[in-house]
């Protein structure tokens, strides 16, 4: 856990607690976190998919009060329920409708399916949109009133923050920063779904990283990663990011370019919103700062931003996320406890 927000005892707790919930494809975050945003307890379980959405937040009622009960806390210390998903989605309904990699959950009443276990109220964020959140109540945003968090993975995610509130948009596709145009030729790279030609998350997410490599190596480049792959392993960005801090220098442009392209959509959303501060979060942060690789990589962006950008935004801050894998869940349960903070009595907020 990062430091930013180490874990606490039940005893250390300030009440009320909120329970958030990150469903990804592959698992299920689950977390308890006290008034201000600290972490009590958490745990994960497989996401299943192919079992269905109902089954998914059957298990997840079931994994919150079993880590209430290990903790001592009842289920009425919980004020609220913050829960974010993947794909598109209908907030205001609560209706999950298309998440990628997850067919078995179209068009699912998920927000209402988990109040109605749980019998609290639940409130709905995309995923990528909750993670900004967590960053905004105790991370890396936390000393910002508004904020811009681009999320590099297997696509590319995003979430604004104005003023405290998580900019959802009209049809719930607020803040979709991987769908930005950064490229109108007619030959533009096409994103890992097949469809969004020129957009950010074309030419900067880890599928398009490894595929830029990929094709650079097929066209005769020199990198120590042709040896690993004749070895039987798979091309990442991590084996780039790996290699290049390791002084390879293939690994190490593909890296730079990739902190090119993102910096000319990061610098069309900053001219759009004038966020006091832009975080980069996700898997793929090349080691963060912990990496020569990842130093170079945030550099490089800061630079090419400064380059592109116009006038007093010039010099927004750029950071690395600092919640890593906990952003997601402790930013739903932030979610969840503004919605409680605007309707509880004053006596219980």
């Amino acid at each position: 856990m990062s430091e930013i927000c180490p874990p606490i005892s039940v005893d250390q707790a300030r009440r009320p607690l909120f329970v958030g919930v990150d469903v990804g494809g592959t698992s299920i975050k689950i977390g308890v976190v006290d008034d201000d945003g600290r972490t009590i307890t958490d745990s994960q379980l497989a996401t299943d998919q192919q079992l269905g959405a109902q089954d998914a937040m059957a298990r997840t009622h079931a994994q919150i009060d079993a880590e209430l009960r290990a903790s001592g806390i009842a289920w009425h210390e919980v004020a609220a329920i913050g829960l974010g998903t993947p794909g598109s989605m209908d907030i205001p309904r609560g209706l999950i409708i298309e998440p990628p990699n997850m067919p078995h959950w179209r068009n699912f009443p998920i927000r209402d399916a988990l109040a109605e276990l749980c019998h609290k109220p639940v409130s709905f964020a995309n995923d990528a949109n909750a993670a900004a959140f967590g960053e905004y109540w105790i991370g890396s945003g936390r000393d910002y009133t508004s904020m811009v968090m681009v999320t590099l993975g297997t696509g590319v995610g995003g979430g604004i923050i104005l003023d405290g509130v998580s900019l959802d948009g009209e049809h719930s596709f607020g803040s979709e920063l991987g769908h930005v145009m950064i490229d109108q030729r007619e030959d533009a790279r096409l994103c890992v779904w097949g469809g969004g030609r020129g957009q950010l998350e074309a030419y900067a997410s880890a599928s398009a990283v490894t595929a830029r490599a990929r094709e650079s190596l097929a066209a005769g480049a020199e990198s120590r990663v042709n040896a690993r792959i004749a070895g039987g392993e798979a091309l990442s960005p991590l084996m780039l990011a790996e290699e290049a801090e390791q002084g390879d220098a293939f690994s190490e442009k593909i890296i730079l370019e990739t902190a090119r392209y993102l910096s000319v959509g990061v610098v069309n959303v900053v001219h759009t919103v004038d966020p006091g501060i832009v975080i980069i979060g996700g898997a793929m942060n090349f080691g963060g700062h912990a990496w020569a690789i990842g130093r170079k990589f945030m550099a490089q962006l800061r630079t090419e931003f400064r380059k592109l950008a116009y006038g007093v935004v010039q010099q927004t801050p750029i950071e690395y996320a600092s919640l890593g894998s906990r952003a997601g869940y402790i930013g739903a349960a932030g979610i969840a406890r503004e919605a409680y903070k605007r309707t509880a009595p004053p006596s219980q907020k």
